[in-house]
């Protein structure tokens, strides 16, 4: 069980491990992670701050104090050096209930009304573009105003409130409407990261002579679309999609598909 689920088990170490050193640098004062998803203070030494929302404060015209900028170059860096979109599924706290809606509907057999093959990807980059634009029109950093993510993390720490609701309608839109809805076709978060993410040095690759052609790893895919190679040939993931989450890894019991930091 574990062997088959050990990096959803690392994913949710990570991603839980993350929001309780939050919650305990709001209510306990630990110095470790203070501030929350946007920017935060660690270990009371350095700044690290969302690039998407900085961005849209820059298209407000406010400038930023040099440490959150400096924060958000570093953050920036590393996800584009390192894994593109690692973010969403390592990091943010709303993949895990995106994740339990596509395991209810599965396990309810649920059929969604839009089918994952007839939706639009490109939607999430339009939203991106929209916060932006909005951002600049109405002088504030207009996606930050509705970030889910942020709500959730409110919600953790001072009691859910209307984050709640935001919460469950993401929740309830990946359950009926379109598995992964929120994170794959609308989140201008996983957008900016796709993005930016297009030179990253860590991804999943793909060996042909070991695949059997089982597709499990396609059953489990929050991103289907990027696992086109699978096989027909051997090679990395080339779509900044990819999440970097590891489903494919942990389904695919012909050692086909691992990770792999490449040039």
């Amino acid at each position: 069980m574990i062997k088959n689920n050990k990096y959803l088990i690392l994913r949710r170490v990570i991603q839980l491990t993350i929001l309780f050193l939050f919650v305990g640098g709001s209510h306990f004062g630990w110095n470790i992670l203070m501030g929350n998803y946007s920017s935060a203070l660690v270990l009371d030494s350095f700044v690290l701050s969302d690039p998407y929302a900085v961005l849209q404060m820059l298209f407000t015209g406010y400038i930023p104090v040099i440490d959150v900028i400096i924060g958000a170059v570093i953050v920036l860096l590393f996800y584009a050096i390192l894994g593109g979109r690692i973010f969403c599924s390592w990091v943010c706290p709303l993949n895990i209930i995106t994740d339990f809606a596509s395991f209810t509907r599965k396990k309810l057999n649920i059929k969604p009304l839009i089918k994952t093959n007839k939706s639009s990807r490109k939607v999430r980059y339009y939203v991106m573009g929209l916060g932006l634009v909005l951002s600049t029109i109405f002088g504030i950093a207009a996606f930050e105003i509705i970030n889910p993510i942020s709500m959730l993390y409110r919600g953790v720490i001072f009691a859910f409130g209307f984050g709640l609701g935001a919460v469950i309608i993401i929740f309830l839109f990946d359950l009926l409407i379109l598995d992964y809805g929120w994170c794959g076709n609308v989140c201008p978060v996983g957008a900016f990261y796709s993005i930016t993410g297009k030179l990253r040095i860590l991804k999943v690759h793909h060996e042909k002579d070991n695949c059997t052609l089982c597709m499990k790893c396609k059953v489990v895919c929050p991103e289907i679309h990027v696992l086109e190679i699978i096989g027909k040939s051997t090679g990395k993931i080339k779509s900044s999609e990819c999440t970097d989450c590891a489903r494919c890894i942990d389904v695919c019991d012909d050692n086909a598909l691992k990770f792999k930091f490449l040039k």
